[in-house]
């Protein structure tokens, strides 16, 4: 016997329709409601196929132009090109006006891959008043991708020079925006060379324009042209913030983080501000800056508490560090805070306190799976300045077992297990790093260094250096690694300038004492001295510092 089921219920897509098309039915005859019923049903059951078809008849028989659409999207949906693209041809009979339909009546000729109609549609939406037409065009564009990516890439290139196209400069950097996402960076820089030229007193134009500069090498030129914005008080919000990040590009924290004053603030201007004060190292901007965020709001709320946190770290205002850390609700920002409360604990001497907060994140399963991993790398860094490297050993052993093969704790162990002279378990962690990632610059470097320095094996050690300076040329601890290993393989001139490189990249203390050493067997012993001598007061207890000072007695 066939078996019953009862009356599937009408979506409420379909009870919407029905109760908005009285006054319409009137005028346009009565609803082709079998066809819509069909077609809601086979909805219902995931059949657009079926849907499609039904609708499709439905929108034929009908003279309302919600009808059609409702059609056009089921066939576009169902992947029945033909059927949409007659239910779009009844849209446009009823509709000819609507923005809609001839945006999507553009995707539709996008995947059908005709350039021709779609450019002829594009057109159509640019003619009309007002911002609309402009706005449907840029939405059907981005629609496109995959088979409809050429015929979207041709009705960009069609439409350059359009007199239609709007007089704004936005407009026309979405364009070159599509055009890149669309895989033409060709097209793209051309649009927005046409941009440029057509909108030269535009603020966004003057910033590509110093964009291009800083990336041809013309720093004098790019800093003029930035300089032509006029008053940063006067740039719209946006502008202003491109305007300070390119200062800072071009090697100018302290007027990028001046520019951004200008405007209005929230915690990413602040964040960022605070980050350029730090880089240039303006302590009395950065107590502005602190006292300004505190005057904010008499009781900050967490993502601000997070931020005065940072400032006071920065101006090592570590009691008061550690009063914005306490107290923050559960949450994503308190397991920022227990991250940077330990150590700021550590540095007021509350050592076993900063780990039980580390502790708590660790077995806290609802915290970012990275910060738990994180405090595991914290806890045993606390532990080896405490001087207890047996500790800090557990500590990762501790954080491999719940995220096994975890590569920053790895690394991390590999790094501690080095400074702890067990040369050959360091030497195993690198290996496990570089066996599951080749291109591991940071564990190529660390294994071919720890291969020179602690085993001497230079020669053999010179190849992994070589594969990470390739991947990330400008690391300064990879342009160590060259230069220390170059000269002691004989090659002083050579490793001059990776050291020197290094050097100014990063001043760092083992960099001063490969450094010094270099120029020392050179003949430049004044020179040594005053590098070692930094390198000493940067880290006294450097155990390259403590070599070079104990070999040489400069």
């Amino acid at each position: 016997m066939p078996r019953h089921r009862p009356f599937p219920r009408l979506s409420i897509l379909l009870l919407c329709l029905s109760l908005s098309w009285p006054m319409q039915a009137a005028e346009r005859g009565p609803l082709p409601i079998g066809e819509l019923m069909a077609g809601e049903f086979a909805l219902q059951e995931g059949d657009l196929e079926t849907a499609s078809q039904y609708y499709l008849a439905a929108a034929l028989a009908s003279d309302d132009p919600a009808l059609a659409e409702r059609a056009t999207r089921i066939a576009q949906a169902a992947g029945q090109p033909e059927q949409a693209a007659r239910a779009a041809a009844r849209w446009r009979e009823l509709a000819p006006e609507s923005p809609a339909m001839r945006g999507l009546s553009l995707l539709l000729a996008l995947q059908r891959g005709d350039p021709e109609q779609a450019t002829a549609l594009a057109e159509e939406l640019l003619d009309m008043p007002g911002e609309q037409g402009f706005a449907t065009l840029l939405g059907g564009l981005r629609e496109a991708g995959g088979e409809a990516a050429p015929a979207a890439l041709d009705v960009l290139r069609r439409l350059r020079g359009h007199p239609a196209l709007p007089e704004d400069l936005a407009a026309w950097l979405a364009l070159a925006g599509l055009a890149r996402r669309l895989g033409d960076r060709e097209l793209s820089d051309r649009w927005v060379e046409d941009g440029m030229r057509r909108f030269p007193e535009d603020p966004r134009a003057r910033l590509l324009q110093a964009s291009a500069q800083r990336e041809a090498g013309d720093t004098g030129g790019a800093r003029a042209t930035l300089a032509g914005l006029g008053d940063p008080a006067d740039l719209a919000p946006d502008v202003l913030r491109l305007a300070a990040n390119e200062l800072a590009l071009l090697g100018d924290p302290l007027q990028a983080a001046q520019w951004l004053a200008r405007g209005p603030q929230d915690d990413a201007s602040y964040r960022r501000r605070a980050g350029w004060l730090v880089q240039a190292g303006d302590r009395a901007g950065l107590q502005a800056l602190y006292a300004e965020v505190r005057a904010e709001a008499a009781v900050p709320p967490p993502a601000r508490r997070l931020l005065l946190g940072h400032l006071a770290e920065a101006l090592g205002l570590w009691d008061e560090a550690a009063e914005w850390y306490d107290g923050l609700p559960i949450g994503q920002a308190r397991h920022l805070a227990l991250l940077r409360r330990a150590g700021v604990l550590a540095r007021l001497g509350r050592h076993e306190e900063g780990v039980a907060g580390l502790h708590e994140l660790q077995v806290d399963e609802s915290a970012d799976g990275e910060l738990r991993r994180d405090a595991y790398v914290l806890e045993s860094a606390l532990h080896e300045a405490a001087g207890d490297l047996p500790a800090a050993r557990r500590s990762l052993d501790q954080g491999l077992a719940v995220f096994e093969d975890d590569p920053e704790l790895l690394y991390a162990r590999a790094l501690a297990n080095e400074r702890a002279d067990r040369v050959e378990e360091a030497l195993a962690d690198l290996r496990r790093l570089l066996q599951d990632n080749p291109d591991d610059a940071r564990a190529l470097n660390a294994y071919g260094y720890t291969l020179a320095d602690r085993r001497g094996r230079w020669q053999e050690a010179l190849p992994y250096i070589e594969r990470a300076l390739a991947l990330d040329p400008d690391s300064p601890a990879t342009l160590d690694s060259m230069g220390w290993v170059l000269f002691r393989l004989g090659r002083g001139g050579e490793a001059l300038d990776y050291l020197r490189r290094a050097w100014e990249a990063h001043k760092d203390a083992e960099i001063a004492a490969h450094l010094g050493e270099v120029l020392w067997a050179l003949g430049r012993q004044a020179e040594a001295r005053a590098i070692w001598e930094h390198g000493r007061h940067l880290d006294p207890d450097n155990r390259a510092i403590r070599r070079v000072y104990r070999e040489f007695s400069p």
